[in-house]
């Protein structure tokens, strides 16, 4: 059952108010706000709210911009704001016939914080239209990680290149990896006569103009994005010689030193990537000089370094064996000591990755090639919290609709959102919007669109993250909870075809529930390669019950799927050790959260 939020607008009663403009000073009146409200008409009125930046520092005013599909001029805005369940502040706006409705609010203090701004028009006192936006209050960008990535410099029409960023900026991305916008690996930055040249081409011979990068380097700042310069941590040209470096710092492939490790790469393409040795301290001079030579010559914030995952048997020069990962992690740690930038560093199918979470890295990010179903998405995930003892969230590079995506035509919703669901969940984040989205480990490439539909259900799917990123993402500890149904569906531990999922954390109080649905799934790999997974039919009504060993004080649940992501509150029945309670509706993915009295 859903309580109505009663919110009683006096004139002078709160100080955000004062400062608001547009405060009515009307008699004092109550508006009954419900999300499920039976008079809401969404996005008939509302047409999207954005706000001016990715990510605030504690104490900041957050700027807000409603766009309206067409005029409204009588009618208010109320505005809610939420972290998790509760309201801790609230506005209103007078609508005087504007398209567009701007206004300021100052969240607490708090540091790592989440909200849910909820947006609702009100005509003749009713509501009438409802949305939300995520704000993430966070004073570091590496705890709450939400990667992007952009791969075509060849751009120079500024307002083309804000737009990418604008679209970036209501997804909440707060990083940003700057995917081969180098000249050579071993030489990134392109000199003439000392001189930083306006425009070379990159390692598939496609044109890169140095105004591009360093005005998507601004436009991100201005966004309060960071900018991480991408490049391998041992590849060069075969033209490497020229910049001192030399064959015997090499990885090679035999113990006599005679074959050196080679990546290739398509005939058309400027070069195929020679390999050296990581953990040699000539190669690793080599390569810190030049990307100081990036830091100084581009305002980049730090270094995503990528790697090409187990190549072994691997030699030096002299014939000593060499394990690969055995380098990363003193590699990384001589990387922040020489540069004092931040690190972001791959690990192609988790190759390395115990090493990597031991250096000074932002968060753990992973290439995902031999987990090809949904539950080895959380298996990464869990597995990535654990290498770094509790320290670090993860970021996913999984490609989907891999197949699909040979030819030209439009992703697959259903495929994309179940992703998701199971990464959000498991408390990962996804990297896969920059200026389109990705569906190949090379980011150019770009033959999918990206339906309206399913982009505003994505844009759902990140506000719902950074709101109950305390809850998805902030230490929650998994729990064994005994979970069932009587509704005509199956609930499981483990992810099934043809079941729902359930797995369940604790975090203080609170026990956080998750359902994700997979009941109508053709397949339970989640690249969904062909895009062949179809739409989950909606559950309606199903009754869960959970065991519990203390007095339950509410249970309330939350989902993307559904009233852009607002919480409601369940009527729930105690009984013993037993707790029932209702899920209205299950598309995708429910969380439901059971507090228990202290």
């Amino acid at each position: 059952m859903i309580k109505n939020i009663r919110i009683m607008l006096f004139l002078g009663l709160a100080l955000g108010l004062m400062a608001l403009v547009g405060c009515t000073e009307e008699e004092p009146e109550e508006i009954d706000l419900s999300v499920k409200s039976e008079t809401i008409e969404q996005g008939k009125w509302l047409k999207e709210v954005n706000t001016d930046l990715a990510r605030y520092e504690p104490g900041k005013p957050v700027q807000f911009k409603l766009s309206l599909n067409e005029e409204v001029n009588k009618g208010k805005v109320f505005i809610q704001y939420k972290h998790l369940d509760k309201i801790v502040d609230e506005q209103n706006v007078k609508v005087k016939g504007e398209n567009e409705i701007t206004w300021e609010w100052t969240p607490a203090e708090d540091d790592f914080t989440g909200y849910m701004a909820e947006v609702f028009l009100v005509k003749s006192d009713k509501v009438v239209d409802h949305l939300n936006i995520g704000v993430d209050v966070s004073s570091d960008w590496g705890k709450f990680p939400r990667y992007g990535y952009l791969a075509d410099y060849f751009i120079k029409d500024e307002e083309q290149q804000k737009s990418v960023i604008d679209n970036l900026n209501r997804f909440h991305i707060n990083g940003l990896q700057f995917y081969d916008w180098q000249w050579y690996h071993e030489k990134p930055v392109k000199t003439e006569n000392g001189q930083v040249v306006d425009q070379w081409k990159d390692i598939a011979n496609r044109i890169v103009y140095k105004d591009a990068v360093e005005n998507y380097i601004s436009l991100a700042h201005d966004r309060n994005m960071k900018a991480m310069n991408y490049n391998l941590f041992f590849g060069a040209s075969n033209e490497y010689e020229k910049y001192g470096i030399e064959k015997e710092w090499g990885l090679f492939k035999d113990a006599n030193g005679n074959q050196l490790d080679v990546h290739p790469l398509p005939t058309l393409w400027a070069y195929d990537i020679q390999l050296f040795n990581p953990g040699d301290p000539n190669w690793q001079n080599a390569i810190f000089d030049s990307q100081q030579e990036v830091f100084e010559t581009f305002d980049f914030d730090g270094w995503h370094v990528d790697q090409l995952g187990d190549r072994s048997p691997l030699w030096t020069a002299d014939g000593t064996p060499i394990n690969l990962a055995h380098t990363y992690q003193q590699f990384l740690e001589n990387a922040h000591e020489e540069l004092q930038v931040d690190l972001v560093m791959n690990a192609v199918s988790q190759y390395g990755q115990q090493e990597i979470a031991k250096a000074p890295v932002e968060f753990l990010y992973t290439e995902s090639w031999d987990e090809p179903m949904y539950q080895d998405l959380k298996g990464i995930i869990d597995h990535n919290w654990e290498f770094s003892d509790g320290e670090l969230n993860t970021v996913l590079a999984a490609y989907m609709n891999y197949d699909l995506s040979d030819s030209r035509g439009y992703f697959n919703a259903p495929g994309i959102l179940l992703a998701n669901a199971t990464i959000f969940a498991a408390g990962g984040a996804h990297i896969e919007l920059g200026e389109n989205m990705l569906s190949k480990e090379y980011f150019p490439h770009k033959t999918l669109e990206i339906e309206d539909e399913l982009h505003n259900q994505m844009v759902s799917y990140y506000d719902f993250m950074v709101a109950y990123e305390n809850l998805l993402r902030d230490g929650a500890v998994e729990i064994d909870k005994e979970v069932t149904t009587d509704s005509n569906i199956s609930i499981t531990k483990d992810a099934k075809q043809g079941s729902v999922w359930n797995f369940n954390k604790q975090k203080d109080n609170k026990e956080i529930l998750h359902f994700i649905n997979y009941t109508d799934a053709t397949s339970m790999e989640w690249k969904d390669a062909d895009g062949t997974q179809p739409e989950p039919k909606l559950q309606e009504n199903v009754s869960i019950t959970i065991t519990a060993d203390k007095e339950v004080s509410k249970v309330w649940m939350a989902t993307p799927d559904a009233y852009s992501g607002s919480s409601i509150e369940l009527d729930y029945v105690q009984e013993g050790n037993e707790v029932t309670f209702t899920l209205p509706s299950l598309k995708y993915w429910d969380m439901v959260v059971v507090e228990y009295k202290s």
